[in-house]
Parts: C-alpha cells; structure tokens; sequence
C-alpha cells in the first residue's frame, strides 16, 4: 500500500477542489423537486462545473461511466446513473459529486429529501450522517482506521441498520481513488496509522434492512437486496496537526 502524503501545495489545490464540490451541492438543492428527472439534475450539475467552475466532472467517462454526476435514488446504494426517470414526493436522494480542478479531486455527496420526508427516509439518512460526523470526529494523527471503521458500524448497528461492506472511502488527490481504502467497519486499533497531510474520503453507506447489495445490469447501479432504503453522505477530509479539516464543508455546514 503506497499512500501518498500531501505537500502544502497540493493541499492548496484539494481545499479549492473540495470548495468546488460542495458548491456543487449548493446550487443543485433548489432544483430536488418533485418531477424533475435525474437526467435534468446531471445537466445542471454538468454546466455548472464545466461553464462555471472551469472544472472537470471527475465521473464522466471514468471507465465508462455515462454522466458527470451519480444519482443514487432510494434502495439504489451508489452510482446510480442518472436518466429520464422522475423524482416524486417521498424519495431519497443521494447526489454524489467529484471535480477536478488543476488536476486534483473534490468528491462529497450528500442525501436530498424530495417533497415531504417519510419517517424511514428521514431516519436512514439521519442515522447515516451521524455515521460520517462520528468517523470524521476521530480522524487525527495517530487514529487508526478500525477505530472510524468500528465507532461507524457501532452506531448503526446499534440503531437498527446495516452497513455496506463491498464500498469504502478512499485517498484522493491527483488520483480519484488512491489508498488507503477506508471500511465503514472494523476493530478498533486495527489497520492504517494516520498520518498528518493523508487525505481520504470517509462515505458510510447505511441500509435499513440487511448489508448485502447486488449491481444492475448496467454494470454501475448498486442496490441493496431486499430493496429496502439507503443513504450515504461523503466528505474529503485532511489529517492536520492536531485533528482533520473538511475539504468539502457547504456553507452554514460543521462537523
């Protein structure tokens, strides 16, 4: 395993893809209504980073992924494609976003609640969101990875949920996906010691029912096996001196 520890200047270039990210997220929330497509959601998203931003949708054609943004809607875990298919009231949404700026990735997502929120939807994704707050909470130098990976199985677990096993956060920098891979479970005082200037995603994917997921034929899609709801939310977090820093914050957001 080769992590890559960032210099000043490449974390310079990773808070500005991050701030991007997050803007990203910003500027889609007004439009996660009832009756837009998923499709329209990748469009606005797209001209948004390539018009606006002077920025790469770091999704688009990476190894063959058909659009720039994923759209994850209901029992869909991860990397939903987006397409003609309508939102209505009830659904959750995960809208996960990656740019590239100067060569260096932001990647975060977050959950949507469309219309009115169901009291299943609200509770996934709350749940899951505690997930990530109480992984990222951890992160400094000398934290192992079992210790994010045990405190975040814990709490779902212990809420009645389950965690996804096959997904997992990841180093992020000049590469999408760099290592570490960083597990949603685990023991605590177990696996990588971190290291000041280590960048990576923590993104827990937290299901209602059981853990086991299956891909569509797509070839992308990830769907939970008994069709029952999931969420995930994703943050890009830097190991600093004495703690983390979220490269993905939105505004009026803390962790």
């Amino acid at each position: 395993m080769s992590i890559l520890i960032k210099t000043s200047e490449e974390i310079k270039k990773m808070r500005i893809a991050g701030r991007l990210a997050a803007e990203v997220l910003e500027i889609i929330e007004p439009y996660v209504k009832p009756g837009i497509t998923t499709n329209e959601l990748d469009r606005i998203c797209h001209d948004h980073i390539v018009n606006k931003q002077k920025a790469i949708p770091a999704p688009l054609n990476y190894h063959g992924f058909p659009k720039s943004i994923c759209t994850s809607l209901n029992f869909q875990v991860c990397h939903g494609i987006p397409s003609e298919k309508k939102l209505k009231k009830g659904d959750i949404i995960n809208i996960d976003i990656t740019v590239i700026k100067d060569d260096y990735h932001g990647d975060t997502s977050k959950m949507f609640h469309v219309g009115e929120p169901t009291i299943k939807g609200t509770r996934v994704s709350n749940i899951s969101h505690e997930c990530l707050v109480k992984g990222i909470q951890l992160v400094k130098p000398g934290t192992r990875l079992g210790d994010i990976g045990e405190v975040i199985q814990k709490h779902a677990e212990s809420n009645g949920f389950s965690v996804v096993r096959e997904y997992c956060g990841h180093g992020i920098g000049r590469g999408f996906h760099e290592d570490p891979q960083v597990m949603h479970y685990g023991k605590a005082g177990t696996g990588v010691t971190l290291q000041e200037g280590m960048i990576f995603t923590i993104e827990p994917m937290i299901n209602i029912g059981k853990r086991q997921v299956k891909i569509l034929k797509d070839d992308w899609t990830v769907v939970t096996k008994d069709h029952s709801l999931s969420a995930q939310w994703e943050h890009t977090i830097l190991v600093t001196p004495t703690g983390y820093d979220v490269l993905t914050l939105r505004e009026g957001e803390s962790i």
